[in-house]
């Protein structure tokens, strides 16, 4: 067995140092949030418990936990639904060049570029000059979008320049109208690349800090929430509350993961029981 090389110790370092930076500070959290009832926020320990856990649960004097939770919810569900319909239907127009194609897509990516908080900033202000009121399900729920749906739309395009379109002649061949093309051909082909669209499109809206701080309105998402609480909350029910938000995150993911390996073996298990049947 040949010596590894110093580059490859360099690189293991690196990467050691990378995962404690990323996760070291989640773990931190997680441990401090089982102190005990007299336990404060930093290190020793002081005794273990769910303590903070149970008191999350209990009338807070400062903040609303569970309402900015249920309105991040609500909003994410809003903007995953609205970010994958509009991906897939952008997918589908950009396959064919028409004018003014390569303008619209970089207007589209240059919110990627620009400034989360000057976005919130320029979206707040416009419901203002147009006398709207700023609230989370309208200028909260369009500012994320501007995040979002780029995201959705670049795994879209990827997804449709190597979609293989002798499915849909051949669909069309047998009789299939466009919509039924889309609907029995496309869709089922593309559906785990969706579920990755809506996880985007989720998480990304979830704990979105910057497009929502002056969109909001006067009720917080949990984000906004969360950073309201570090100025007040001077125990570690507010770690308690980010390992719960931490394990809902890692819920929702594995969720969706085992979505795409249903559906993945659906369709391994539908092709191996056609190919039986032409036997």
């Amino acid at each position: 067995m040949e010596p590894r090389s110093r580059s490859f110790y360099l690189l293991a370092a690196f990467f050691t140092l990378f995962v404690i930076f990323l996760y070291g500070p989640v773990i931190t959290i997680g441990i401090l949030s089982f102190q005990g009832p007299r336990g404060g926020l930093t290190f020793p320990m002081n005794g273990v418990s769910l303590h903070w856990f149970f008191d999350l649960f209990e009338q807070q004097a400062v903040g609303d936990i569970w309402g900015s939770f249920r309105r991040s919810f609500a909003l994410g569900l809003m903007v995953m639904s609205v970010t994958v319909v509009l991906s897939v239907m952008g997918g589908l127009a950009f396959r064919r060049r028409f004018r003014g194609s390569t303008v619209l897509f970089y207007l589209i990516i240059a919110s990627l570029i620009i400034p989360s908080i000057l976005v919130s900033l320029g979206v707040g202000l416009i419901f203002n000059i147009l006398d709207l009121e700023v609230h989370w399900a309208t200028s909260g729920f369009g500012s994320q979008l501007t995040w979002t749906l780029p995201f959705g739309l670049l795994i879209m395009f990827a997804v449709f320049n190597r979609f293989d379109k002798s499915y849909e002649e051949a669909a069309r061949d047998l009789g299939a109208s466009p919509w039924q093309t889309v609907r029995h051909v496309v869709l089922p082909i593309i559906a785990p690349m969706l579920i990755g669209v809506a996880l985007f499109g989720f998480t990304l809206s979830y704990d979105e800090f910057a497009r929502t701080l002056l969109t909001a309105g006067s009720y917080n998402t949990l984000p906004l929430e969360i950073f309201g609480m570090t100025t007040n909350v001077t125990s570690p029910v507010l770690y308690a509350l980010g390992t719960l938000t931490t394990v809902f995150s890692f819920a929702i993911i594995g969720t969706f993961l085992l979505v795409v390996v249903i559906l993945r073996r659906r369709r391994t298990k539908s092709g191996s029981d056609a190919g039986s049947g032409l036997v």
